[in-house]
């Protein structure tokens, strides 16, 4: 039985560790995760995801500010003595001191084909350069930003429509699967390390504030790839007030041919005159508004007015009383 030291965060790498803890081959005996933050109205500290899952299974639970600056916690993961960390998206990075304690090494899963998108945010980023594939990872750790040679891959399609929050739902069940099965295959096949091709490597960078704002004069397609990339962030002007875009449709023929339920938005556009980018050029009964582009359009299918509740297209347009000319941005 493999002796584990669990390092995550975020609601994406609870399905990992409650697989890691139901598996009969592990033993999980400590998670390290990011401090308690304050959230909500009341300001209340809120237990990171995998903390409220560790603490449910009554695993130790392990919450340095600065994992490689904490001797207390440095001492408490010598300690234990493991055989693998397993790290999925925890949050800092471990210097070389952790890396060299567990017995076997450090494995991360990370969400992408390595080593196509290193970094921190490859669901994001993937999303907004119009992939239609990706998957998981699992690698041996070093020093490096996910340059650690690769164990096993899974492969994921991905949908047109599908935004990044949907996409790393389905992306942490795979984790969870591919890690199960790397851990399990390590004393039977050992699985051949592969190095990474760094020469194809590309990077995904933290999300920055202005990559949310949305520029009129792009095509449909890369504005829609960017609403579902950093969903649901990105955001445009609407009469002089902050509109965030959540869900949107771009007028393709590939849209179109995949979803037939779409033919009304195309129909309302036949024989349109182009309009300066952003201008509001069609609203269909039911649906919504659709928006020019620097190349096609754009229904809005889903968007939120500062201060109130997300809404669909249908009820922003008709909500606001939009008028066929008006302008975004």
């Amino acid at each position: 039985m493999f002796k584990i030291v669990f390092f995550g965060t975020p609601q994406f790498a609870v399905p990992s560790l409650e697989a890691l803890v139901a598996e009969s081959s592990v033993d999980v005996v400590a998670v390290v995760t990011q401090p308690d933050k304050r959230r909500g109205r009341g300001n209340d500290l809120s237990p990171s995801p995998v903390k409220a899952v560790a603490e449910r299974a009554k695993i130790p639970v392990i919450q340095p500010d600065r994992i490689k600056k904490s001797p207390e916690a440095l001492a408490q993961l010598r300690d234990y003595q493991a055989d693998l960390f397993i790290v999925v998206a925890y949050g800092q990075l471990l210097s070389q001191e952790i890396l060299d304690m567990p017995r076997i090494g450090c494995i991360n899963g990370h969400g992408s084909l390595l080593p196509a998108y290193r970094g921190a945010a490859p669901i994001q980023q993937c999303l907004v350069n119009g992939e239609t594939q990706t998957g998981m990872t699992t690698m041996l750790m070093d020093i490096g930003m996910d340059t650690g040679a690769m164990l096993l891959k899974s492969t994921l399609e991905i949908g047109p429509l599908e935004n990044a929050h949907e996409l790393a739902d389905r992306l942490s069940i795979q984790s969870a699967e591919l890690l199960v099965e790397t851990i399990n295959r390590l004393p039977t096949t050992g699985i051949q390390p592969e190095p990474q091709d760094s020469t194809k490597a590309t990077y995904a960078a933290m999300i920055q504030k202005e990559d949310y704002a949305l520029d009129w004069s792009k095509s449909a397609i890369a504005l829609h790839n960017q609403v579902r990339g950093y969903y649901p962030g990105c955001r445009t002007m609407f009469r002089d007030a902050v509109l965030k875009v959540m869900a949107t449709v771009p007028l393709t023929d590939a849209i179109r041919s995949q979803f037939p339920e779409f033919d009304p938005l195309f129909e309302s556009v036949v024989n349109l005159e182009p309009q300066p980018p952003g201008t509001l050029v069609a609203i269909v009964k039911n649906r919504g508004a659709i928006v020019q582009t620097g190349d096609g359009y754009l229904f809005l299918k889903e968007v939120q007015l500062a201060g109130k509740k997300a809404q669909s297209g249908w009820d922003f347009a008709n909500g606001s009383r939009i008028e066929i000319g008006e302008r975004l941005g």
